[in-house]
């Protein structure tokens, strides 16, 4: 007996327990199939859009184009360094002002998922703690440690009491339907074992018990905690299940691209795969998907991490770093969207019936009281496949997804920008899918005779001045700075004997300096001698190199330079950064001297920096060479000039491809570090977006900078008298800074001809169409552009992709005629993709598309 009534009051825990999950009091609750709000199943398409990473001006107009998108979510971090930069200071204001940005979501109509964490990850510097953690006594972070729990406990209480105060949760009336505590810890908690299970319980336990009245997830976390939902990352997640039968599956982060760092190709995810691993996780029960990064914006001032993580954050998403759509994974994303929407009422309530079609095909069927939609995969990355489902045939292009809402007609096809079939209620939605693609480019603002520049050199002798200290020893970078600055100098004097003998044969004596990274300048008696940096797949550096030492006392001054600290991995806050040695020369009589442990003087920052050489009363304080003797590739050297802001609205950015490497400002406002003299390695091979994708893939710029465009927003510009300061640390010329502006190049389409899969008796039974229905051909310039010139144009079997199309064997001579006569002097204009459009059909009895390219100025 006593064991049956263990067993009935557990029962009893467990029923209680599942009444909790479905929610019957509070309005955001979770089961097998999906989030429930106020009761009702959704499917749910987010996007993440980082704060911090665009400006408050930007807000309302990048929400707005995600909305448009087909978003329900706003997904964004919490970045801790950013509002509590000193223990106890907070801050939010500005691009930090979060409650601003989550009312710009509500306004919108759009819900929001709170990733507290607090620790981001994010490619941001220190993975989003604020460097003072660091040295709190006895801390050590994420894992189970007094210390760092207290301060995290502290942090993500002020964050919720901050929602709740504004009635932000949507228990309360707001947009906020889910949070997250840690992320992506399962991978440390792997490698940590006991200490950090025990940290993730508590992390759960203390979440919960804040009282949000909204779900909680653990991405990455297979383990996590009861009630909250762990939840998959990654370019594919249609493998993942949670944890427990009664949560739902969710992805919080399908990557649309990847980071771009200094050193590195850039890399890109081709829309059709992006859309081909949504429509994958969505056919195997997956009701929440999250794109990484929707806009991924910009890594102002020093908040890049990695390090080496480049000033852009652009991610290849649908939203480009400037706020412009990317074309065309911004609008084939979009009628994917559409396409899932009109399968939901089947999603969220029938069961997924998979159906074997072929050896690399399947379909994924769902049913439920009169609803029914099907997902047609295609696995097989080289060939088209036929298949049937019911009395239907479906040809299925290579890697690619046909979405069926009706279980029968085809309006979405991954591997497609638009599908041309279609009848009944759908009817609307088949004429306005299609997504255009666009080339951008980068026009230059004229200004007369360009930017007048004046400068000012940084002299490293300086750097024995004020605030300058003497140790015995080399010391650790960060522990130094406490990341102040991205600068620490490193000066130590040697004597020379006049006797030694490579005075006599010239042949200099090494200096070989051993740094933990990320990059070094080595100057010798104030004159550089050479450079080294790492990378981030390993960010030490050796320098090694002969200089020119004289007769008598010589200075060595190291200037070690950090490029954003380390945001991932167990216990990163034990990482080191710059010269820990050894330091020695080479070449002497008496062989090798080792100066590691001689006096070492340091100086934190430049002297740039402290006369705030950034900002208008700073530039006041010092010296400025003008016009014509202003210095030009020389080491350490500030410049400045004045400019007015140009006509428009369009996205502004400095081009700054002649510098070297340093930062640059406008107004005191940090646009960030720049590098373009930092060149992308390796090979960029054509891409197919065909098969299993990864970050390495799919690349570009080779060769080239990594980044080369850096953004300027147009809130932090005057009508008059801007001031743009630049930093360089290695040499450039400061003459080949421009100011451009982002806009459309061109537009294309590339869209195929209508083939039905009913017959005609069919379709005219359905009584909504009595002859066939064709796609058009969709181009739309920017605001405030028209369509000028058709670039290119072929209906019949073109090939190549936007920007560089060529005719294939069948082409219709009067393609141009067509699209000149319709477009040419506006802002957007439509072709029906027929023969009859363009004089006939040129190759009968073959599927023929449209591909054109027009010119918007």
């Amino acid at each position: 007996m006593a064991m049956d009534l263990k067993l009935v009051v557990m029962l009893l825990l467990v029923a209680l327990f599942g009444l909790w999950v479905s929610c019957c009091n509070a309005s955001v609750s979770y089961d097998n199939k999906a989030i429930k709000i106020n009761g009702q199943r959704k499917i749910l398409i987010s996007g993440s859009i980082h704060y911090p990473r665009s400006t408050p001006e930007m807000w309302p107009d990048l929400i707005r184009k995600a909305k448009e998108g087909g978003l329900d979510v706003i997904q964004t971090y919490v970045f801790w360094n950013g509002h509590e930069p000193k223990a106890g200071k907070y801050y939010f204001e500005e691009r930090y002002d979060l409650v601003k940005f989550i009312k710009l979501v509500q306004q919108a109509g759009l819900y929001v998922h709170l990733r507290i964490g607090p620790y981001a990850c994010a490619e941001w510097n220190f993975g989003g703690f604020p460097v003072w953690l660091k040295y709190v006594p006895g801390i050590s972070f994420r894992t189970d440690n007094g210390p760092f729990k207290a301060a995290m406990q502290k942090f993500t209480t002020k964050i919720v009491n901050m929602m709740k105060a504004e009635r932000l949760y949507e228990s309360q009336g707001g947009p906020i339907i889910l949070s997250q505590i840690e992320n992506e810890y399962g991978p440390m908690e792997y490698e940590l074992g006991a200490p950090a299970k025990a940290y993730t319980k508590w992390a759960a336990q203390m979440a919960v018990g804040l009282g949000t009245g909204v779900p909680w997830i653990m991405c990455k976390q297979d383990d996590a905690p009861d009630p909250i939902i762990n939840t998959c990352n990654g370019f594919y997640c249609d493998y993942f299940s949670p944890n427990k039968a009664y949560k739902p599956k969710m992805w919080t982060e399908a990557w649309t691209g990847w980071f771009t760092e200094f050193g590195g190709p850039v890399p890109y995810r081709p829309a059709e795969d992006l859309a081909f691993s949504v429509a994958r996780f969505i056919q195997t029960g997956g009701s929440f998907i999250n794109y990484y990064m929707y806009h991924g914006g910009t890594n102002f001032g020093r908040t890049s991490g990695g390090p080496f993580i480049a000033t852009s954050y652009d991610y290849d998403a649908p939203l480009d770093e400037y706020g412009l759509l990317r074309q065309p994974k911004w609008g084939h994303l979009k009628d994917l969207h559409r396409a899932i929407k009109l399968c939901e009422p089947a999603l969220v309530s029938g069961e997924p019936n998979k159906i074997t079609l072929g050896n690399y095909q399947e379909a994924h069927v769902f049913k439920s009281k009169g609803a029914c939609a099907a997902f047609l995969a295609n696995y097989d990355t080289k060939s088209f496949a036929k298949v049937s489902l019911g009395n239907m045939h479906y040809n299925l292009p290579p890697w690619s997804i046909s979405i069926l809402p009706d279980c029968k007609n085809t309006v979405y096809n991954t591997a497609r920008v638009r599908n041309k079939q279609g009848i009944g209620t759908l009817l609307k939605f088949y004429l306005q899918v299609g997504a255009q693609s666009a080339q951008m480019k980068m026009t230059p603002v004229v200004y007369d005779n360009g930017f007048s520049w004046q400068s000012f050199n940084e002299e490293p002798a300086a750097s024995y001045e004020d605030n300058s200290f003497t140790v015995v020893g080399l010391l650790e970078q960060l522990n130094t700075t406490w990341d102040a600055s991205d600068y620490l100098w490193y000066m130590t004097d040697v004597k020379i004997d006049s006797y030694e003998g490579f005075l006599d044969t010239g042949k200099y004596p090494v200096l070989t300096v051993l740094s933990a990274g990320h990059a070094l300048h080595v100057f010798v008696n104030g004159i550089l001698s050479g450079t080294a940096y790492g990378s981030l797949e390993d960010p030490r550096l050796t320098f090694s190199n002969g200089v020119n030492l004289r007769a008598g006392v010589n200075r060595i001054a190291l200037l070690s330079i950090a490029v954003g600290l380390p945001n991932i991995g167990p216990h990163f806050e034990t990482w080191n950064a710059g010269v820990l040695g050894p330091v020695s020369l080479n070449g002497l009589n008496e062989g090798r001297r080792d100066l590691s442990w001689q006096k070492w003087t340091y100086k934190i920052g430049l002297r740039g920096e402290a006369l705030s050489l950034d900002s208008l009363s700073g530039t006041t304080s010092v010296e400025w060479v003008e016009g014509s003797l202003v210095t030009q590739q020389q080491a350490l050297t500030w410049y400045k000039t004045a400019f007015n802001m140009p006509a428009g609205d369009e996205p502004l950015a400095l081009d700054m491809n002649t510098m070297g490497k340093g930062q640059v400002w406008i107004n005191g406002q940090s646009i960030g570090r720049y590098w373009p003299g930092y060149k992308a390695s390796g090979t960029c091979p054509a891409c197919n977006y065909a098969g299993w994708f990864n970050e390495k893939k799919c690349l570009s710029k080779c060769g080239e900078a990594s980044q080369r465009w850096y953004h300027v927003p147009h809130s932090w510009l005057y009508p008059t008298g801007n001031l743009l300061v630049v930093f360089e640390e290695l040499g450039g010329n400061p003459y080949g800074i421009s100011l451009v502006k982002r806009e459309v190049d061109s537009v294309c389409a590339d869209i195929f001809e209508w083939q039905p899969t009913l017959t005609n008796w069919q379709l005219q039974a359905s009584g909504k169409v009595n002859k066939p229905l064709h796609p058009k051909a969709h181009l739309r310039c920017a605001p405030g552009q028209k369509i000028t010139s058709i670039k290119f144009a072929s209906f019949g079997t073109p090939q190549g992709v936007c920007g560089s199309f060529r005719e294939g064997s069948c082409h219709a001579h009067h393609s141009y005629d067509a699209f000149e006569k319709y477009c040419i002097g506006q802002e957007s204009c439509s072709v029906p993709v027929a023969p009859e459009a363009f004089g006939g059909d040129p190759c009968p009895n073959v599927m023929k598309k449209v591909s054109v390219e027009a010119i918007c100025s």
